[in-house]
């Protein structure tokens, strides 16, 4: 095995043992390396120890589980391998820049480590893992409600938690409703659909939506076209809301004003949901953001 597909499975084992004591001397013997090139290694790859790149997942995670209201930071301290809450605050700060109980009310303060990704070059951690691809023109159904941008992260998990509550355990079964028909036809609730389109200054149109299929449309569902162009798709993994809130606070922050090759062309952004649980730390969803190369 060479030294990347190691290194690969090294980094899947940490991964999967995240909540355990987990050390370099055990991962050197999951992957039959010599402990010392293995850390030595590892170091010069990546950037970071073992001990350093496992405190630094455990914190991102443990901040996605703070923004849950619902859960003590006593239960969560505990539950990322800290002793008392003093010594998790301590650390959750010198990682994120705030306490705890500081990111419920600032979640864009949230400092984004992803799972390291082995392609050719090491790429994850603080960087976004994307690729630019390009889609023929398509079309979208979905339930349109105006949001605030400056309380987005907030109103838009209660609009998803009304959307499931209405309608999403009838999603599957003919419906005789004409709206809850079409919901089933559309898959609507694989996307969400952030479009700057309205007259009023900081706010935007969001739609729980999914491919529009053909066929009437109730009033209640609004249909959006999307030219064909290319789109950045950024991989988030994590909980829902928080770990893609994180993600996109990157993109808009960073990951946009600072490439150099691409730029946004469309105001517009889409999110893309899988069918598994939203609550587990391994969950995957996107974000794609309609892009064109920059002519400078």
């Amino acid at each position: 095995m060479d030294w990347m597909n190691s290194l690969q499975k090294a980094i899947a084992y940490i991964e999967t043992n995240l909540y355990e004591e987990v050390g370099a001397e055990d991962v050197a013997k999951v992957i039959r390396m010599p402990l010392y090139h293995f850390q030595q290694g590892f170091q010069v790859i990546t950037g970071y120890s073992v001990s350093e790149y496992v405190r630094c997942r455990r914190l991102y995670l443990a901040a996605l589980a703070v923004l849950d209201r619902h859960r003590r930071i006593i239960d969560i301290a505990y539950a990322y391998g800290y002793s008392t809450p003093d010594s998790f605050t301590k650390a959750f700060s010198r990682f994120h820049g705030v306490s705890p109980m500081q990111l419920r009310e600032h979640p864009e303060r949230m400092r984004v480590f992803l799972p390291l990704k082995i392609k050719i070059s090491i790429q994850g951690g603080e960087d976004m893992d994307y690729t630019v691809e390009k889609e023929a023109a398509f079309r979208m159904a979905g339930l349109p409600k105006v949001v605030d941008v400056s309380s987005s992260y907030r109103e838009i998990p209660v609009l998803w938690d009304e959307f499931y509550r209405k309608y999403h355990y009838r999603q599957g079964v003919r419906l005789t409703d004409e709206t809850e028909q079409a919901i089933c036809d559309h898959q609507i609730g694989e996307y969400g659909v952030c479009l700057d389109d309205l007259p009023e200054k900081g706010k935007f149109r969001y739609l729980i939506a999914g491919i529009y299929t053909g066929g009437r449309v109730p009033s209640e569902l609004d249909i959006v076209d999307f030219p064909a162009m290319e789109w950045a798709k950024f991989r988030c993994m994590g909980p829902l809301p928080a770990a893609l809130q994180a993600v996109n606070t990157i993109i808009f922050k960073e990951w946009l004003p600072n490439n150099p090759e691409y730029e946004i062309c469309m105001g517009a952004s889409l999110e893309r949901y899988t069918k598994s649980d939203i609550q587990s730390v391994d969950y995957i969803s996107e974000i794609w953001i309609p892009v064109k190369r920059r002519e400078d």
